[in-house]
């Protein structure tokens, strides 16, 4: 065959061909960068293009990409049809070469990463035909989601691309040629996404109830409550929750998004709709309580200009949570006192209606020292008028405790505590008639029942009797 070659600078992988006459003329992309033109003597019985190429003997066909694995977030292997190996150690963004040893993971190659149980990748491998790179479709060889958003495609006829790897953020929809810096911020967010849900599912009582909530559009914590209490929802995406006249917005923690939702004790039997869920409020009977006190303490009451004053501050302290569940573990009672008025009682003093008591009172020896309910901020630790040695604990997400009449405090605004560290010790001051300490819970400023915290947290709550 008379063959005639003509080098001339073209595309990467670029392949054409059209008659001359008798004869067929290719061109053909060569690594360097060049092209080929090769005129040669058409077959009677033609054969494809490429064909035709493999059939000269001076034309080495380029090793073909035929398999890789991505063992985490950053590291991977790709081996091509000649035993090459390629590692990568940013995620795809430039590739070396490794030596291939037999197996999966070769010398430069790193060895799959132990995934975490909450991994977030698909619980099937991606099963893709094609995929399309700026309008055009390639045929994918192989596909490896990291999570539901990360994924990687190899593809055929990648010749004009940088590399036979796309990369996909966002779940497929779209894909990209190159591992850019916008790539590489996606790759690690979507690593602390991982991390976070790991994270997450820590805090519920068993796996498999993170397991249910994880896969769950929302979830609510516990299912059925009674007036007085509190109930802790999830969803997977941001929003907010109506409940009651009020709007409470999601805040992230983990992969997903919670609010707490306070049941008033106005709020009145019945299923109510959280997202595609039910909140079922059952109806709760509270008893009565009397107290006779003198008339000095009957009228401190009545001096509502110091009552005011102190709200404001309690209210201003209160504004303010940190954005994450800042408990790591199961809440304690503050002390073993005797309880003397227990939560939701109705309070007559000196025969006249005062107010629903939406808190404990536990009785104990003055200066009984008093532990921290949970790990948490001091968002208040001052002397009020009407509950004295006060001290509020943020435990985030606008989850407050609350530890009133102290005789002593031993903590400032400001400071950070671990559960079980002494906060306090009991006392009698303010409106008291005895020592002892006025407990309770704030769900977003609404007094919640203590006894759904003691042993538990908000994400293994159960319904009081």
């Amino acid at each position: 065959m008379d063959v005639r070659k003509y080098a001339s600078r073209g595309s990467s992988g670029a392949r054409s061909r059209r008659r001359l006459g008798l004869g067929l003329l290719v061109t053909v992309a060569l690594a360097a960068g060049a092209t080929v033109l090769v005129y040669g003597q058409r077959p009677a019985h033609a054969p494809s293009p490429g064909t035709f190429i493999e059939s000269l003997p001076f034309i080495k066909r380029a090793p073909e990409a035929v398999e890789f694995r991505m063992s985490d977030f950053e590291h991977g292997w790709l081996r091509y049809s000649d035993g090459t190996v390629k590692a990568t150690d940013d995620a795809g963004a430039t590739w070396r070469d490794a030596h291939a040893q037999g197996g999966e993971a070769g010398e430069g190659v790193a060895a799959p990463a132990a995934r975490s149980e909450w991994s977030l990748a698909p619980a099937e491998a991606a099963k893709l035909e094609t995929v399309v790179l700026e309008a055009t479709p390639y045929t994918v060889k192989q596909a490896q989601f990291m999570t539901d958003r990360l994924g990687w495609a190899l593809v055929a006829d990648a010749a004009e691309l940088p590399a036979p790897l796309l990369v996909t953020t966002d779940g497929g929809t779209t894909w990209q040629a190159k591992v850019t810096a916008v790539v590489l911020d996606a790759v690690q967010a979507e690593k602390r996404r991982e991390e976070q849900t790991a994270q997450e599912a820590a805090f519920f009582a068993t796996p498999e109830q993170a397991r249910q909530a994880l896969r769950s559009a929302w979830t609510i914590m516990p299912s059925q409550a009674s007036p007085g209490d509190a109930v802790l929802v999830r969803g997977n995406r941001p929003g907010q929750v109506e409940w009651q006249g009020k709007t409470y917005p999601l805040q992230p923690f983990g992969a997903g998004y919670y609010t707490y939702l306070p049941v008033t004790l106005s709020v009145k039997p019945g299923d109510y709709p959280i997202g595609d869920q039910l909140l079922t409020i059952k109806a709760k009977k509270f008893e009565t309580q009397y107290l006779q006190v003198s008339k000095q303490m009957e009228s401190m009451k009545q001096d509502t200009d110091r009552i005011e004053a102190d709200q404001k501050k309690v209210d201003a302290a209160r504004s303010k949570s940190e954005p994450e569940f800042l408990f790591t573990g199961p809440f304690v009672q503050p002390i073993q006192g005797i309880l003397t008025t227990p939560y939701g009682y109705t309070r007559y003093v000196n025969g006249k209606l005062d107010s629903s008591h939406l808190a404990i009172d536990l009785a104990a020896k003055e200066g009984t020292p008093i532990q921290a309910t949970n790990d948490g901020i001091v968002a208040l630790a001052d002397s009020l008028y009407l509950t004295g040695n006060a001290i509020y604990l943020d435990h985030g997400m606008g989850l407050f405790s609350q530890y009133a009449h102290l005789s002593e405090l031993r903590v400032k605004t400001g400071d950070r505590v671990k559960k079980g560290d002494i906060i306090g010790l009991v006392g009698t001051t303010g409106f008291s008639t005895g020592p002892h300490l006025h407990f309770t819970f704030w769900a977003h400023n609404v007094q919640a029942n203590p006894n759904l915290f003691f042993n538990a947290t908000p994400f293994g709550w159960k319904r009081q009797p």
